[in-house]
């Protein structure tokens, strides 16, 4: 039994299991996804209880359903949700740590794109959806290029084809990485942004470079094991090398379909989260600090900026503003943390999606969350003065469960109307 049971509960704001309920039936193919006839996938061996059910009818979740009650359509955000779903329902518990160079189960693309779909319609509020299809055959059209003006490359050894096709890659395409701290650099962290403008973070670029590898594969022109080499620095790009000749270090930089789309899912939720502050931190404490859970005496590292931040975050936030240049978007957070969850990538996502949660007002459903992650967490880890930073995090996680639980004792919070929103002023009941 998995962690995908959450209760239901009949409260108006909770998103309809049937909106986020995998098709069972396939599109028809299209001239647009010409290669989409390769990627076929032969049954697995054995699926995860994740996989078999249909991915996200067990868990209530709150974004789509908030914006539609003030006046935000989402019906292009749902369809971009349901394609994200209906790709990672095929992510069998082997095809999650398979290579991304030879994963066969999940578009990868095509779900990085269903990503960057729905948070466009959150954002842009665009009558017209994200061409899906149209990126997709972006991947098609580069690997031809390369083929057509490069094809002596194909009787080289394995080192000089990779060789070739990174400086075609970077060099004469003009590839580059760029780290997006904030969302007014977001571009660099969404599929179709990267290959318009051809920046893009360093799990964009190993997708893209992926892509064209399995694209050389089916055509026949790639006949060795091949890996992409994902770097971990603040510089290196990602870098293919023969795997018959790889070291046992490399395994660390191998790349799977779980990973990459955990990758890009928490880039976009670091780049989004509501309290910001000039250095990396701990998104949750972040979070905590904001809603005075934790004891800033016990802190060195807090700085003006960091408190100002936060008191910033969580004022826009009871203005009805969700979102600002250098301090996050609530829409695409919680967006990005909702997606995690449904990976199931760490039980941790249940905890900072419910502190954004209580933060926007919804505290039955925070509550609920919380007691989520507390169910899958188990048993309370032992503290440790060396592990400080988990002793931070459990005393915030127990505050906010004390401080749900005495809001939702309060005489008319435990079931807000259906006019309340995150978008509105959601103080507390004292």
């Amino acid at each position: 039994m998995t962690w995908l049971g959450a209760t239901s509960s009949s409260s108006p704001w909770i998103l309809r299991n049937s909106l986020l309920t995998t098709s069972t039936t396939s599109s028809s193919s299209s001239s647009s996804s010409k290669f989409s006839k390769y990627r076929s996938c032969p049954r697995p061996l054995r699926l995860s209880s994740r996989a078999q059910s249909d991915v996200g009818s067990d868990f209530n979740f709150v974004l789509h359903d908030a914006l539609d009650s003030s006046g935000t359509l989402t019906s292009l955000a749902r369809e971009a949700r349901e394609g994200f779903c209906s790709q990672i329902r095929h992510l069998s518990d082997i095809e999650r740590e398979t290579s991304i160079t030879i994963n066969r189960c999940v578009d990868l693309g095509k779900t990085a794109l269903y990503i960057a779909a729905e948070d466009d319609s959150l954002v842009s509020h665009s009558s017209v959806p994200l061409p899906v299809d149209a990126f997709i055959s972006r991947f098609g059209d580069l690997s031809m290029d390369y083929c057509s003006h490069h094809n002596s490359s194909f009787r080289s050894s394995p080192e000089k084809l990779l060789e070739s096709l990174e400086n075609y890659l970077y060099v004469n395409k003009g590839f580059r990485r760029t780290i997006a701290r904030y969302h007014s650099e977001s571009r660099a962290l969404y599929l179709h942004s990267v290959l318009t403008h051809r920046s893009g973070s360093p799990a964009m670029l190993s997708l893209i470079y992926s892509e064209i590898l399995k694209m050389l594969r089916l055509w026949g022109f790639l006949d060795f094991d091949v890996e992409i080499f994902f770097p971990h620095d603040l510089h290196s790009l990602p870098r293919g090398y023969h795997k018959q000749k790889s070291k046992e270090s490399d395994n660390v930089h191998i790349m799977t379909s779980q990973a990459l789309l955990v990758e890009i899912l928490r880039n976009l939720k670091d780049a989004f989260w509501p309290f910001q502050h000039d250095q990396p931190g701990n998104l949750f404490l972040r979070a905590a600090r904001a809603a005075n859970f934790i004891d800033r005496s016990n802190i060195n590292e807090d700085s003006g900026f960091q408190l100002a931040s936060a008191k910033a975050a969580q004022h826009r936030l009871d203005r009805g503003v969700w979102t600002s240049v250098h301090f996050g978007d609530m829409r695409r957070a919680l967006s990005a943390c909702e997606r995690l969850i449904l990976l199931e990538a760490d039980p941790k996502e249940l905890r900072d999606y419910s502190i954004l949660l209580y933060h926007c007002g919804f505290y039955e459903q925070s509550l609920e969350y919380l007691k989520l992650y507390q169910d899958k967490k188990g048993r309370p880890l032992r503290r440790r003065p060396s592990d400080s930073l988990t002793v931070l995090e459990e005393d915030a996680a127990e505050k906010l469960m004390i401080r749900l639980n005495l809001i939702l004792m309060e005489d008319g919070w435990s079931r807000p109307s259906y006019i309340r929103n995150f978008l509105g002023n959601n103080s507390e009941p004292w």
